[in-house]
């Protein structure tokens, strides 16, 4: 499985090269692995549905371009709205040291107002990564990426999980704050909790077709990976390649995704055919 913070590939070998080696990986490619493979398969797919080797990206609260960057190092043109000046301004940076500057654009906007900043329709595949949690509208945020898909487009939805949540406040020790999480319609633990809104894989999946897409596909994301000592992973031979395996091997399985502390879930517009 590649890493999504490795150097880009030339442009000209954007879409052949092999991006699916087994370089040493840092720890924090535990949070991104999964997500980053069903990604670049999709943009893989949809070059070749639409025969255009270079894709149009937007990337609704893409920050410093955690997925921008290598998405734009494959060829395709990205464009990120984020509301945060601040977040703009790294990627910026992190878009020059990739050298990819010129495929990546950054504009100040959310997704409530994303078309006062980007066009409707206008783009082949959308990703939005941990924007619902946030939103005072998760179902008119979700439409609204949606709408910026063409005909042919794929939307990648990633949001936090509330059973990953439920799951890590019981072994931590705090049974009522789990209990809380499971009960509350937020999913949030208490007063304290950083994040405003969690949800259940059957909650994204209504949403992204509430929002008119058929589900391609859904992965539970960092299953094990924020259960597991950190001194064991970074200590023990082979345990991180063992680790992140083991995440690939449970994130399509239905049975993880209630554990799962992050949620992706692949959406497809109905003129998306399969290569």
């Amino acid at each position: 499985m590649s890493d999504p913070m490795r150097p880009p590939v030339s442009h000209q070998h954007a879409h052949t090269a092999s991006l699916r080696s087994d370089p040493p990986r840092p720890r924090a490619s535990l949070r991104t692995a999964v997500v980053w493979e069903v990604l670049q398969d999709a943009l893989d797919r949809l070059v070749k549905t639409t025969g255009r080797q270079t894709l149009d990206v937007l990337d609704t609260g893409g920050g410093s371009g955690r997925f921008a960057v290598p998405v734009a190092g494959l060829g395709h043109q990205v464009t990120v709205v984020d509301p945060s000046p601040n977040a703009l301004f790294a990627l910026e940076r992190r878009a020059a040291e990739a050298g990819v500057a010129d495929r990546v654009r950054g504009v100040q906007g959310d997704a409530h107002g994303l078309f006062d900043v980007v066009e409707r329709g206008g783009y082949d595949v959308v990703l939005c990564h941990g924007v619902l949690e946030y939103v005072d509208d998760p179902a008119e945020g979700l439409r609204n990426a949606v709408a910026a898909l063409r005909s042919e487009g794929v939307l990648s939805l990633l949001a936090a999980g509330l059973g990953g949540a439920v799951l890590a406040r019981a072994l931590a020790g705090h049974f009522k704050e789990a209990k809380q999480a499971l009960e509350d319609p937020a999913g949030r633990w208490g007063q304290g909790d950083p994040m405003p809104r969690r949800f259940t894989a059957g909650q994204l999946t209504e949403l992204v077709e509430g929002a008119g897409l058929r589900v391609g596909a859904v992965h539970g994301v960092r299953v094990f990976a924020d259960l597991v000592p950190g001194v064991l992973v970074d200590t023990e031979p082979g345990a991180l390649e063992a680790l992140l395996k083991l995440e690939e091997a449970a994130a399509e399985l239905p049975a993880f995704h209630s554990v799962a502390t992050q949620l992706h879930v692949l959406g497809e517009t109905r003129g998306t055919g399969e290569a």
